[in-house]
């Protein structure tokens, strides 16, 4: 199993970005994914989740900190899940994984 997140880096205080995790070994379609993050110095925290249901069905829930900000989204056919990060402020700054029991390397966001 593996799961490739992307897309962090450094921006200002009121931007955005887009993190995409790519999976492979495991039947994508099938798993709930989220996003979780650790900040520095700090535990990690839960971010979003998005369920495996048909998209008609599917649910996305948001930790409050990200609530109305944070969107998150997954293209079954492209085995990704996306997480869009707009009007990013520094305690956004962390570490960013995508899991679903398995975890990636992690992308840095770091806003400042």
């Amino acid at each position: 199993v593996q799961l490739v997140e992307s897309g962090g880096g450094l921006v200002q205080p009121g931007e955005s970005l887009r993190l995409s995790c790519v999976a492979s070994g495991i039947t994508f379609s099938r798993h709930d994914m989220s996003w979780v993050r650790k900040p520095p110095g700090k535990e990690v925290e839960w971010v979003a989740g998005i369920t495996s249901l048909p998209s008609l069905f599917r649910t996305a829930s948001y930790a409050d900190s990200v609530k109305g900000r944070f969107t998150i989204s997954r293209d079954n056919a492209k085995n990704t899940v996306y997480l869009q990060m707009n009007s990013l402020k520094p305690e956004d700054t962390a570490l960013y994984y995508c899991t679903t029991g398995y975890w990636g390397q992690g992308t840095q966001v770091t806003v400042s």
